[in-house]
């Protein structure tokens, strides 16, 4: 006899499911990897194979051994976390440096809270920010695309990094881009050096476009984080364009567009309400930027997300959903 469940109303019936739409940001996310695997070759398959396969079986173990409950790797949540991962390393990283990545990821962010929908901080970049502070050095090599049968990588700063080594070196902006040769096309078609996931900005912001189209998101968490990044950096660079970059090159430097569409809108570590959203977003642009010109590190994007993440709870006691049936 089948068990009867009875629960107060709303009854509300959607033929959405957490492994469609988790499904839907993995194909967002295809274009992106498609992207890193041309431009970064067959060690950024490694890279991605590696951390998907480790979050997925780590995530497994866990359900099985630890918590004996019925295994969640059918959501795909944890797929989302290994290619994130991914994308947000250099495809230089040796796999063990990444396989700790995944065990902070999935074993401490995600499982010690119990699991998909009761972590506080994003999975991906909780692991990403440990590796970042215990191995600086293979997180902040960062080599040049030599394509899919490229030649041997060719180490070279990022966009970022190397106008911050460049102003502390007493050298303008204006001049650090033209020594560099930086321009925007480039930047938006195919950033030199840096994460995977910074290669084509074009590609991140066609997987979010789809999401949008699917209505698996909404727009104001990344619009709010793209529009305050852009209007403080142009007050700074309108103050002094010698020391600061411009609004442009914030947009489409480091790790922004990644961390705005795919990891500022996790569901589960972001705010419930639309007004929520817009202050979550604007905290994480006003934090990116501040660290970008005044702190030690030249990315602030993660830092700024997982900032955020903390104050989620709050926001939502300070703005709340609207109850159904209510106007």
């Amino acid at each position: 006899m089948s068990q009867l469940i009875v629960s107060p109303s709303p009854h509300i019936h959607s033929k959405d499911s957490t492994r469609s739409l988790m499904l839907d940001v993995v194909i967002a996310l295809v274009p992106a990897v498609l992207c890193s695997f041309v431009f970064y070759g067959w060690r950024e398959m490694l890279v991605m194979a590696v951390s998907v396969a480790s979050c997925v079986l780590l995530e497994w173990a866990i359900t099985k051994y630890l918590l004996k409950k019925p295994s969640t790797i059918g959501d795909l949540s944890a797929v989302i976390t290994g290619i994130l991962l991914a994308l947000n390393v250099p495809y230089t990283t040796p796999w063990w440096v990444i396989v700790i990545g995944a065990v902070v990821a999935i074993g401490v962010a995600k499982m010690t809270f119990g699991g998909l929908g009761q972590n506080i901080w994003n999975p991906a970049l909780v692991g990403r920010v440990f590796l970042l502070v215990s191995f600086p050095t293979y997180m902040t090599t960062w080599s040049q695309p030599q394509g899919l049968f490229g030649a041997d990588a060719v180490t070279g700063a990022t966009p970022l990094g190397a106008i911050q080594e460049g102003l502390m070196q007493g050298a303008t902006v204006q001049d650090i881009m033209a020594e560099h040769g930086y321009n925007y096309s480039q930047m938006l078609f195919a950033n030199l050096g840096g994460s995977a996931g910074e290669v084509c900005a074009l590609a991140l912001l066609a997987g979010f476009v789809y999401l949008c189209i699917r209505k698996v998101i909404k727009p104001w968490i990344t619009l709010s984080i793209l529009c305050t990044v852009a209007l403080t950096s142009l007050v700074f660079w309108g103050v002094n364009p010698a020391r600061f970059t411009d609004p442009l090159f914030n947009l489409l430097t480091g790790g922004l567009i990644l961390g705005a569409c795919f990891m500022a809108t996790d569901y589960v570590t972001s705010p419930m309400s639309t007004w929520g959203g817009v202050v979550f977003g604007v905290g994480i642009g006003l934090l990116t930027v501040l660290i970008r010109y005044f702190g030690s590190y030249p990315e602030g994007v993660s830092f700024a997300i997982l900032i955020m993440n903390s104050l989620v709870p709050l926001i939502n006691m300070g703005f709340k959903q609207k109850k159904f049936g209510r106007k």
